[in-house]
């Protein structure tokens, strides 16, 4: 799927780029066209007109030198000469032409020029093309004389040249965007890519963590319709069971719905019901002892030594339930994997305007390629645990989302020398 996205991705840009040059090479090619055509246009007007003065004037010693040459073109002025070498005639009553040599700045075949005579001696005057033969013209008609003007079509078509060059940049640039293209789509769409497989791994973590207690519910309702005369009393073990794994399945889906109700929250950002959901003042140092009492049994059980060190009267605002769950996890998790005679240390220190919660355990370690995953949904660090022991895995990542609610960090540090240290940071309420 994500291969085919790609591609569509991919052939969008590249559709959209290529319609965008095509149709700025039209354009571009489109305007020097007319400019061309105009400026073609314009020579011949200026030869004509010039030709349209008395023919004394137009033979005078002033249009020409000794040789009988003629003048070089005009420039400059707001109404320059022709720039571009136009032939320019008098047709006469016989159908002969006339060369003007004042403003002839280029010669013609004569099998040219009499095709091109015949094509346009009975046509309507003004500006035309002939194809056949590579020529502009103009044709005027002033009183009784008709005037002819040429000049070469190349010069309207040059526009055949710009759009070659511009062809081959416009295929040269889509060749360097399509390149480009294939690396941003495998960039833009890698979120994409790693959400899809954390979704493909969240259902079957979720399947794997469902399985387990459905069968087990499955297989002691069997048990119980196999024996349908014997009483409640008789088959305790087997209800009791079932409603452990009810009551395991229970937790898991309560788990789901509050990590999925915490990414709500964080899409939507500030909203309403989050400021009420948030706006309690805490005491968290209260909080945390109040925590610490409870794992005070737990920790005598496993035979291990907990010590705290709580600063008084550190307030925060946020949620005081979920607040709770988080210190609860972290606390829970440092007797989980701290071993008879090992130690718990469980800190809260004022640090600047933030509430610097520490608890550490010298127990199990944390291995090194584990640390960047501990956070994630359904992650072990300890592959060989039990589900018994160490639940389904979702507690350090809802630990870290309420953490980010309430615009506070969790980190982790696990090393041989100092065990393993969780740290929660949490702005404190310094009204």
């Amino acid at each position: 799927m994500l291969k085919r996205l790609r591609v569509k991705f991919i052939a969008l840009n590249m559709s959209c780029v290529a319609i965008i040059l095509v149709l700025l090479c039209v354009v571009i090619c489109t305007l020097n066209y007319q400019s061309a055509f105009e400026h073609v246009n314009r020579s011949l007007d200026i030869a004509l007109d010039h030709a349209e003065e008395p023919r004394s004037k137009l033979h005078g010693p002033k249009d020409f030198d000794e040789q009988n040459a003629p003048l070089p073109p005009e420039i400059g002025g707001k109404e320059s000469d022709m720039s571009i070498p136009v032939a320019a005639f008098i047709l006469q009553p016989d159908g002969t032409l006339e060369e003007i040599p004042s403003k002839t700045t280029a010669t013609i075949a004569t099998d040219v020029l009499d095709d091109a005579t015949k094509e346009i001696v009975n046509a309507a005057p003004g500006y035309g093309e002939l194809p056949d033969l590579s020529l502009v013209y103009e044709k005027r008609v002033t009183g009784d004389t008709t005037y002819l003007a040429f000049a070469d079509l190349a010069y309207v078509n040059s526009w055949h040249s710009l759009a070659l060059y511009l062809g081959g940049a416009s295929l040269l640039a889509l060749a360097v965007l399509l390149v480009i293209n294939i690396f941003f789509a495998r960039w833009a769409l890698r979120p994409v890519a790693s959400a899809w497989q954390q979704q493909r791994q969240f259902v079957a973590d979720v399947s794997h963590d469902l399985k387990t207690p459905l069968t087990v519910i499955l297989a002691n309702t069997s048990i119980l319709l196999e024996h349908p005369e014997r009483s409640i009393a008789e088959q305790v073990q087997w209800v009791d069971s079932t409603q452990h794994e009810a009551q395991h399945i229970q937790a898991l889906v309560n788990d789901l719905l509050l990590l999925a109700k915490l990414d709500e929250e964080q899409s939507i950002g500030n909203t309403p019901l989050l400021q009420e959901q948030a706006s309690e003042k805490v005491d968290f140092s209260d909080l945390v002892e109040g925590e610490l009492l409870q794992f005070e049994s737990i920790a005598f059980e496993k035979d291990i030594a907990m010590t705290s060190k709580v600063e008084p009267n550190l307030e925060v605002t946020g949620n005081l339930v979920r607040l709770r769950r988080v210190v609860s996890t972290l606390i829970d998790n440092a007797c989980k994997y701290t071993h008879a005679k090992q130690s718990v240390t469980v800190s809260l220190v004022k640090s600047g305007r933030f509430a610097k919660l520490s608890v550490n355990n010298t127990g199990t370690v944390i291995p090194a390629q584990d640390l960047p995953h501990i956070f994630d949904r359904f992650y072990r660090a300890d592959k060989a645990r039990t589900r018994d022991a160490g639940g389904h895995g979702l507690g350090l990542a809802i630990a870290q989302s309420i953490a980010q609610e309430h615009k506070g960090t969790i980190g982790v540090k696990s090393n041989e020398r100092e065990g393993t240290t969780f740290t929660l940071t949490l702005p404190l309420d310094l009204q």
